[in-house]
């Protein structure tokens, strides 16, 4: 199974429109997948239309009661798209790993254990403590989405630091695979220059298909559905049925190096 983290320390970026998507999709072509949801909103778990309220457990009893975790992913009504739940108690799991024995590597160890999926994505919060250094350690890959919009490189050079850190200490394998751009407004110049941005940055690393404002994108989540599902016809709903193509060609079509 490879494993992704979808991180970037700053909020409303997209990293959880993009888990809960991307996994849409690649279910929809035939794939196995697993959203692994790392932020306390559990946002990846309502948008799958997900009751939390009706959880018996959730991500947090494998993290810290080493429930095994098998018992705690849960199939959504979406093809071929699994989730190991978030509920509002992780937010204290941050403070409890602390003490807790082996505690950067926990996930990794937990996701060991799961089989049959071709991929999992990780959901990760929006910071750079304990959760998400869990996601980096059990990770191969990340994939960082960035949003088109002023301030949206800031911070970059800390996730990179914190990448490199996992990568150097207690992951080896770990690298960026992957740049998204999102929130892209062709009518502005302040979204061409930031994309234009990026890809100097990252010139080998972002995603041909770029994710565009869209209002049907943006209710999606209310309603609990995927926007494949949602208005497959919408342009966003396009743009990450493209996206999944790109991730199905870049991790599920080779062999590993």
């Amino acid at each position: 199974m490879r494993i992704i983290a979808v991180a970037n320390q700053k909020g409303g970026v997209g990293k959880t429109t993009s888990c809960v998507n991307i996994a849409a999709a690649l279910g929809y072509r035939g794939r196995q997948v697993l959203i692994v949801d790392m932020d306390p909103q559990g946002h990846s778990t309502s948008g799958l239309g997900i009751d939390k309220g009706t959880l018996s457990c959730s991500v947090y009893d494998v993290l810290i009661n080493d429930l095994s975790p098998e018992r705690a992913v849960f199939p959504t009504q979406w093809k071929g798209v699994f989730v190991l739940p978030a509920r509002l108690e992780l937010a204290g799991a941050e403070v409890e790993l602390v003490g807790l024995l082996s505690r950067e590597s926990r996930l990794a160890k937990a996701l060991s254990k799961i089989d049959g999926f071709d991929l999992a994505l990780v959901d990760c919060p929006p910071s750079l403590g304990l959760l998400t250094v869990n996601a980096l350690v059990a990770a191969e890959s990340v994939i960082v989405p960035i949003q088109c919009e002023y301030y949206a490189l800031e911070g970059l050079s800390q996730l990179v630091g914190t990448i490199e850190l996992v990568k150097r200490h207690l992951n080896e394998k770990l690298r960026i695979g992957g740049v998204i751009l999102t929130m892209y407004d062709g009518r502005t110049n302040l979204s061409k220059e930031v994309a234009d941005e990026v890809r100097r940055q990252f010139p080998d690393l972002v995603f041909s298909t770029v994710i565009p404002r869209n209002v049907r994108l943006s209710e999606a989540p209310s309603f609990g559905q995927p926007v494949i599902y949602y208005d497959p016809q919408c342009i966003g709903a396009m743009a990450y049925m493209s996206l999944a193509e790109e991730v199905e060609e870049r991790w599920l079509n080779k062999k590993r190096p």
